[in-house]
């Protein structure tokens, strides 16, 4: 009788005493092994693990009010760890290549002015013209306007400070004492070592 109690403990408990050895004493071992080994697929299997590992981890801490209400979710944690834990399956690896990868490599870039691209010797030559019209239509006339006056206040602040720089090595060109205008990377610097 407490043989058959016992059993049913540990039964009802499998997800409890499983877990730990499956997701965290096994992978540290076989980590270990893998930073030991010169192979790089084992690498690639445990470091994918462990990020996965976290991932799950900070969905369960995130939603564990809700996890609470599905009392199938230990069980399917368990049976997914397996399959990303043992060798014969190397489910890490399989995430990697097929899900991590595809994004990490094929990410686009989204820009926020849409430029249509040239398709070839006869392309339109007013895509600033659709850019501009474009993000008219998403943003507004008055928001347009504030970029173009947003963009000629950087423009003019950036041909005054040419100017300036110029004009200072135009005058250091022609041998005058340029300390005179403001620019503080010609003015004497004293300092006491004392």
């Amino acid at each position: 009788m407490g043989s058959r109690n016992f059993l049913k403990v540990i039964v009802q408990n499998f997800d409890v005493l499983a877990g730990p050895l499956v997701t965290l004493a096994y992978p540290l071992y076989a980590s270990i092994r893998a930073i030991e080994s010169k192979s790089r697929a084992d690498d690639k299997q445990w470091l994918t693990y462990w990020v996965l590992y976290s991932l799950v981890a900070l969905f369960e801490l995130t939603f564990a009010k809700v996890i609470e209400w599905f009392p199938i979710w230990p069980y399917a944690k368990l049976i997914a760890t397996c399959w990303l834990v043992l060798p014969h399956f190397n489910g890490a690896s399989h995430v990697y290549e097929h899900f991590i990868r595809p994004c990490i490599v094929n990410a686009q870039t989204v820009d926020i002015w849409y430029i249509p691209r040239k398709k070839g010797i006869f392309s339109k030559p007013d895509d600033i013209l659709t850019a501009a019209e474009k993000y008219i239509e998403e943003n507004g006339p008055e928001e347009f306007e504030k970029l173009i006056s947003k963009t000629n206040r950087v423009s003019r602040s950036r041909r005054n400070s040419r100017r300036n720089s110029s004009y200072t090595i135009s005058e250091e060109a022609n041998g005058y004492n340029c300390y005179d205008s403001y620019n503080i990377f010609h003015q004497p610097v004293y300092q006491s070592y004392t």
